[in-house]
C-alpha cells in the first residue's frame, strides 16, 4: 500500500495533505478496502522518511472525516461508509483533479481539443499499463 502513495516533498501541497489525498484515492478506488488496517503512524513515517507528526495530522483529518477509524489496542482501519458516501467521495476527487487539469491547461493557453487529446492519450497509456483495462 505504501508504494501506492505518491508523496513529493518538492510539491506545493504539504506532505500531510498528500498523504490524506493519497489515502482518500486508495479508499475510493477500492485499493484499500473497508476494514483493512492502515500502517501505524510510526510505520508510515518510517517508510516515507518523514516526521510522525506529519502522518498523525493526515490520519487525524481522515478520522475526523470518517474515512478512517481508530480501534483502541488494535490500530487504525478503513471505516465503513455508505455506498452514497463512497460515490460522492469518488466524484469529489475526480472533479477536483479535472478542475486542476483544466486550470493548468487554460493557464498555458491550451485549446479544449488539445486538452481532450492529452486526457485521451494519458488514459490510453494508463490503460495499457493496467494490462488490458478498457480504453
Amino acid at each position: 500500500m505504501l508504494r501506492l502513495l505518491d508523496i513529493d516533498p518538492a510539491a506545493a501541497a504539504p506532505i500531510w495533505r498528500q498523504i490524506e489525498d493519497g489515502m482518500r484515492r486508495l479508499v475510493a478506488s477500492g485499493a484499500l478496502p473497508v476494514g483493512s488496517a492502515v500502517p501505524s503512524v510510526r510505520e508510515l513515517a518510517r517508510e516515507l522518511r518523514i516526521n510522525p507528526a506529519t502522518v498523525s495530522k493526515a490520519y487525524q483529518g481522515l478520522t475526523a472525516d470518517g474515512a478512517l477509524e481508530v480501534r483502541r489496542g488494535e490500530g487504525t482501519f478503513v471505516a465503513a461508509r455508505s455506498a452514497e458516501a463512497m460515490a460522492a467521495e469518488r466524484k469529489r476527487l475526480l472533479v477536483e483533479g479535472a478542475e486542476g487539469f483544466v486550470e493548468t491547461a487554460r493557464s498555458m493557453g491550451v485549446s479544449k481539443s488539445e486538452a481532450r487529446a492529452a486526457v485521451t492519450n494519458a488514459w490510453n497509456r494508463g490503460a495499457a499499463e493496467d494490462d488490458g483495462e478498457q480504453k
